[in-house]
């Protein structure tokens, strides 16, 4: 059986599904080049990555072009505020602390459920179940800086192959998350 892998670009599905034939991907990026207005031209790759990463990403395409395992819950590229460099932002479903499994002291009367699943899926727990029972669920926040190096630089306008880079920094934001992420998350599925 093959490792898990935390993120991975769906380039099969985005064809498959794009109405131009081609890209859902490409369709989000030409359809939304004001987003990237402030990153034209900028010598840091930064704002442009952290833009493309988005319009990649669910909610804003679903399923996103890149697609991220079960325990991912949400992964963000963020500028960071300090220096300008580049970080991640992910949560991910955990398994509750150890501290927490040892003994069901802290329980009281209560049966504290995890994290509901459908078909392998986690799942929020819906507003019927919470009436029901109480829930108790953990979650990992990684912060983590992203290295620059490899990213294309950001077009200087839109008119400088905007959907081909934007394509490119995703596929290589992928990977660098994937090698940050991607550890954690093959440990937590043995766990």
């Amino acid at each position: 059986m093959s490792e898990p892998v935390a993120f991975w670009v769906d380039h099969e599905y985005d064809r498959e599904r794009a109405a131009d034939g081609v890209s859902r991907f490409g369709d989000q990026v030409r359809s939304s080049t004001a987003e990237f207005a402030g990153a034209f031209g900028d010598i840091a790759p930064v704002a442009f990555a952290c833009t493309a990463w988005r319009l990649a990403t669910a909610p804003v395409l679903s399923p996103g072009y890149v697609r991220w395992h079960r325990r991912i819950l949400s992964a963000r590229c963020l500028r960071n505020s300090w220096d300008g460099t580049m970080m991640a932002r992910v949560e991910l479903v955990s398994p509750r602390p150890a501290t927490l499994t040892w003994t069901p002291d802290w329980e009281g009367d209560r049966e504290w459920r995890d994290w509901p699943q459908t078909f392998g899926q986690f799942l929020e727990p819906s507003e019927q179940d919470l009436v029901k029972t109480s829930y108790l669920r953990a979650m990992l926040l990684l912060q983590t800086p992203i290295p620059l190096d490899g990213l294309p630089d950001a077009p200087a306008d839109a008119d400088d192959d905007l959907e081909e880079t934007a394509r490119r920094t995703v596929i290589l934001l992928a990977k660098k998350l994937n090698d940050a992420v991607g550890p954690i998350v093959r440990q937590l599925e043995r766990w």
